[in-house]
């Protein structure tokens, strides 16, 4: 289950191909649980439209809410994380098999282990399969390049970057400026919280831990630029 922060540090459809020749049976696109969440979300607001929600894929967020701002749980989104969907997803699909999922967090280890037990998830990083790779030898190859993933979800492959989930979703279009805000980055995310009582007008906070969004997750190996690093998922999206 492949994070789609994942241009960032490998090559589509390469990546595919070498985790295929490393032992993996199908390889998925976890954009295609994004899509569920996207679902799941845009149904919540329709049945609750005078509700008021902080919608996080992040695990580093819900923690930070339940540990500092408690009075804020009963505003988290009651949805699966596009892991977690991904995960449900492929136990339909492909039953039997073990989930293994590849992303940018480290905080997902704890998402899979202490809040999605039943799931049975292993979480590795960029970092740890690019290791994995260096131990088996294995590097990129031309049989690679007619690799393809086996479960694709093209509409939600922004949802590593800020705003990712709001645009996919479309809170931009069906919300008025000031019923929903992105946020992205530890002071900036401290602030919002510390404010989204008082903000009545604010149905929506979108909002990640990592300054720019997944793309900016410890588990990424790139040394490139936040900006060189989005333009990244912003030519994978435009393939689709």
């Amino acid at each position: 289950m492949l994070a789609p922060s994942f241009p960032i540090d490998f090559s589509y459809p390469e990546i595919v191909g070498m985790l295929k020749r490393l032992g993996f049976k199908y390889v998925v696109e976890v954009a295609a649980g994004a899509m569920e969440t996207n679902k799941q979300l845009t149904a919540l607001l329709k049945a609750n439209p005078n509700k008021r929600y902080i919608a996080s894929p992040c695990p580093n967020i819900v923690r930070l809410i339940r540990n500092k701002y408690p009075q804020l749980v009963r505003f988290l989104t009651p949805i699966d994380s596009p892991m977690a969907a991904t995960a449900k997803i492929v136990d339909k699909k492909y039953p039997g098999c073990k989930k293994v999922f590849i992303g940018p967090c480290l905080v997902k280890k704890l998402e899979a282990k202490e809040d999605r037990p039943e799931l049975d998830i292993l979480v590795l990083t960029y970092k740890d399969i690019a290791e994995v790779f260096k131990i088996k030898n294995i590097l990129p190859d031309k049989k690679d390049k007619t690799a393809a993933f086996d479960i694709s979800g093209s509409q939600t492959r922004l949802y590593p970057i800020s705003g990712g989930l709001a645009q996919s979703s479309c809170l931009t279009k069906n919300l008025v400026d000031e019923e929903y805000d992105v946020i992205s980055g530890p002071k900036q995310a401290a602030k919002a919280l510390a404010e989204f009582a008082d903000k009545s007008e604010l149905k929506v906070l979108d909002i990640l831990n990592c300054e720019g969004g997944c793309v900016n997750g410890p588990g990424v190996m790139s040394a490139d630029s936040l900006a060189a690093r989005r333009q990244k998922i912003i030519a994978y999206w435009n393939r689709q």
